[in-house]
């Protein structure tokens, strides 16, 4: 019995891994079917989960759902406006300059390099610096060609990019105001012991996790403008930008972004550049030990190995988007496992020794 039950059970565990692949790579061929979808809805439910704290204070100033979803988006439209009127332009003339600049920077950088190869030459080190740089600056001159050749596209793309905009407010606009009966009509379709515990997990992760990263990439970007601009940086506004939209991708982000920046600026100025990672990694030190403990917390209660494992799975079957969503994903599974053990458990009751009481 003993044998045939080890039989089973390492069968079962065989047979869990091709399955749950197999699922993965089913999953990953429908949203890359339904990416465009799949991109919409994800965006507009995001929108509508951050408005709805909104609404929620303006319900508490005794205004109806309806009418607290249509001031708020009514306000959200017109931020949106005023951002597109006052710093998209700019962003959009700073990103064209950066392009066009780049190859000038690359011949620059390989001037400097110069020097350098033939310190190491003269001193027979296996080092082929200008080589490197050479095959480089050759890869990213060829990538600045082509999305220079793709502005066109990028001018004509603008049109469906508007109608997708406008689809995201729409669908955000339905989503408050009937997001919860289409969310709980979905719970009430699973067991009530797994739909609460991920209904209320979701909630939580997604919660904390938006909030928190939003907070702290605004937070790096409203503190690097200033200190780019007050270093006299090109392109401040575009670069502090960069950092703080990195802030999204979960724990690496925004080295990555410093990382990019920092590789940028040193194409130009080297001494530049170093004042620019000390700068960055400064306020990203502020940010880390600081703000984002208050802020964040344990939300995810995932291994940092899992959660690398979950980024990269993520990116593997949804991209940028999949990273995004990969680590609240991750802990809302994480959270409704541990909730349905903890249910299934049995009850500990503790009993004491009955006392009979003495006679005084």
């Amino acid at each position: 019995m003993r044998r045939s039950a080890n039989l089973q059970r390492l069968l079962i565990l065989g047979l869990s891994g091709p399955i749950i692949a197999l699922n993965i790579w089913v999953l990953s061929q429908i949203f890359r079917y339904f990416e465009h979808l799949f991109a919409v809805l994800t965006i507009a439910a995001i929108l509508a989960f951050l408005l709805n704290y909104a609404v929620r204070i303006f319900e508490r100033f005794r205004l109806s759902r309806a009418q607290a979803v249509i001031v708020v988006l009514l306000l959200t439209l017109t931020f949106l406006a005023v951002v597109g009127v006052t710093l998209v332009p700019i962003l959009v003339d700073q990103s064209v300059q950066l392009l066009k600049n780049i190859p000038d920077w690359l011949q620059e950088s390989n001037q400097n390099l110069d020097y350098l190869d033939t310190w190491a030459k003269n001193r027979r080190l296996p080092l082929d610096l200008k080589g490197f740089s050479h095959r480089v600056s050759v890869r990213v001159e060829n990538q600045v060609q082509a999305l220079a050749g793709q502005a066109f596209g990028v001018a004509l793309g603008t049109v469906s990019g508007l109608v997708d905009v406008v689809f995201v407010v729409v669908l955000a606009f339905y989503m408050l105001l009937y997001g919860d009966r289409l969310w709980f009509g979905l719970i009430n379709l699973l067991p009530s012991q797994i739909g609460l515990p991920l209904s209320e997990s979701l909630r939580l992760n997604f919660q904390n996790y938006f909030l928190t990263q939003l907070i702290l990439g605004l937070f790096m970007v409203a503190t690097l403008t200033p200190i780019f601009l007050v270093l006299k940086i090109p392109y401040a506004l575009l670069f502090a930008l960069l950092i703080g939209v990195a802030e999204l991708i979960p724990f690496i982000g925004a080295t990555l972004g410093i990382g990019l920046v920092t590789i940028l600026v040193m194409l130009q100025d080297f001494w530049l550049a170093i004042r620019v990672l000390s700068a960055a990694i400064f306020m990203q030190q502020i940010k880390d030990n600081f703000l984002a403990p208050k802020l964040m917390g344990d939300f995810t209660g995932l291994n940092p190995i899992w959660i690398f494992i979950a980024l990269l799975m993520g990116g593997q079957i949804a991209g940028l988007l999949g990273v995004i969503l990969s680590v609240p994903l991750a802990g809302t599974i994480k959270d409704t496992i541990d909730t349905i053990r903890r249910l299934r458990q049995p009850p500990v009751v503790t009993t004491e020794a009955y006392r009979e009481p003495q006679d005084t």
